[in-house]
């Protein structure tokens, strides 16, 4: 198995890393703190409930549609560090106008008028900053580790992303919105000091002219992906292991107040066990396939995903719900003797879904030239990025309509069916290549 932590020691990955742990703290501080406030604070309907989450889930994702084309142009043919750089700075503004949106909701000041719409402008700007921030920490990699490297990097990356999402979700969860709002700007703050930190990573091949027009650009960027079957096959079973994951994360809050009448701290411990268990896969396939990249267990682990899926949607249906305006917290949850075994679902769905999912990134940086890994990674985000746009809509249309959230499990396990037909042809076509 290759040795990966001695890259933790290195410049020229561990500011990069660092950069990304605080970069998706910082996010899932944010938006947890945001919908579980609004969720448990605001409204008090399941429909409102779960229409505001998908919404938001929904504002944070149209940036990478929109804007996906020209932020891999940009990591492909600019330095990639200076551009970490400017979006970190930035990061620091965006964040401002969030904590704003944070402090007015909390005291109770204008907060539909004024605060939620605050909230969902930062929300926004926070997905155009993770849009050009994403196709450069994985198309760097290739640029600064050796091919052997490649594979462990992204588990690194993976991993330690969930890991920060962990931590993020766990204080958004735990601490007062107001102290939320403080906490945003200094992680912004400590973020820049940090990227500046990141060595160079100059274009590699030919710089050509910037195309601005978002519908063309992606438009040509997707189809110049397609080329190469296993990357187009990636692209596609990745997209559909994010809309499943977009669909599950709307579902958590109001699941966890209506459903399983827990608290908010209940909520942030289902993403939290969800975090933990992506970053558990992420490393633990990494360890499987000793390096190789390879889509050998991908097809295996989403059909576990699915089974988990579904049979944590089984436990949601038998759960008992305490009376009316009453909300277990941690503890009371944890002592509840369906309790273990809706967390142990919810573990699996996250493990499988990690092994599935970091190969497939690891395709997408290996088997296009160094000159194409931004523009292919952001040619995977517009894609992603639509198939989770749609699954927000079919999510927010459910509960427009009335469907109980617990029944929209059945969609998430639905789509791990379609994700694993695509694993297999990804398979295939990694085998045709091997012996071609």
């Amino acid at each position: 198995m290759t040795v990966s932590t001695h890259m933790l020691r290195r410049r020229r990955f561990l500011p990069l890393f660092v950069t990304q742990l605080l970069n998706a703290f910082n996010d899932n501080l944010y938006k947890t703190a945001m919908v579980l406030f609004v969720v448990y604070s605001v409204y008090n309907s399941e429909a409102a409930e779960g229409t505001f989450s998908a919404i938001a889930s929904g504002v944070f994702i149209l940036p990478f549609f929109l804007l996906s084309a020209l932020a891999g142009q940009l990591a492909d043919m600019r330095d990639k560090a200076r551009i970490i750089r400017i979006v970190k700075a930035a990061e620091i503004v965006i964040m401002s106008v969030g904590a704003a949106g944070l402090f007015l909701a909390w005291k109770g000041i204008a907060v539909h008028l004024l605060a939620i719409p605050l909230l969902m402008l930062a929300l926004f700007a926070m997905g155009v900053h993770s849009t050009f921030f994403g196709p450069i920490k994985y198309a760097i990699l290739p640029q600064h580790l050796r091919e052997d490297e490649v594979l462990a990097g992204t588990g690194l990356v993976e991993a330690g992303t969930y890991v920060a999402i962990l931590f993020g979700t766990i204080l958004a969860g735990w601490i007062p919105v107001e102290i939320a709002a403080i906490g945003v700007i200094g992680t912004a703050v400590i973020g820049y000091l940090v990227a500046r930190q990141v060595p160079e990573a100059p274009a590699q091949g030919e710089v050509e002219p910037l195309d601005f027009h978002f519908v063309r650009s992606s438009i040509a960027l997707v189809r110049n992906t397609s080329h190469d079957r296993r990357v187009f096959l990636a692209i596609m079973a990745i997209s559909f292991f994010w809309t499943i994951g977009a669909v599950l994360f709307i579902q958590f809050p109001p699941l966890a107040k209506n459903v399983l009448t827990a608290s908010k701290e209940v909520a942030s411990l289902f993403l939290v066990i969800f975090s933990v268990g992506v970053a558990i896969g992420s490393v633990s396939v990494n360890a499987l396939l000793k390096g190789t990249v390879s889509a050998r267990y991908s097809p295996v682990s989403v059909i576990a995903m699915g089974l988990f899926v579904l049979a944590f949607y089984y436990v949601c249906r038998a759960w008992p719900g305490e009376p009316q305006g009453t909300l277990l917290n941690v503890a009371e949850f944890i002592a509840h003797p369906m309790a273990i075994p809706l967390l142990l679902c919810l573990l699996g769905i996250a493990i499988a879904g990690g092994m599935f999912v970091v190969p497939l990134y690891a395709f997408l940086t290996t088997f296009v030239p160094k000159t194409q890994t931004a523009r292919t990674i952001a040619a995977n985000n517009i894609v992603n990025s639509g198939a989770m746009v749609v699954g927000s809509l079919i999510a927010t249309g459910l509960s427009a309509v009335g469907l109980d959230i617990v029944h929209h499990l059945l969609l998430s396990a639905a789509m791990c069916l379609v994700s694993a037909w695509l694993g297999v042809l990804l398979l295939r076509a990694e085998r045709a290549a091997r012996t071609a």
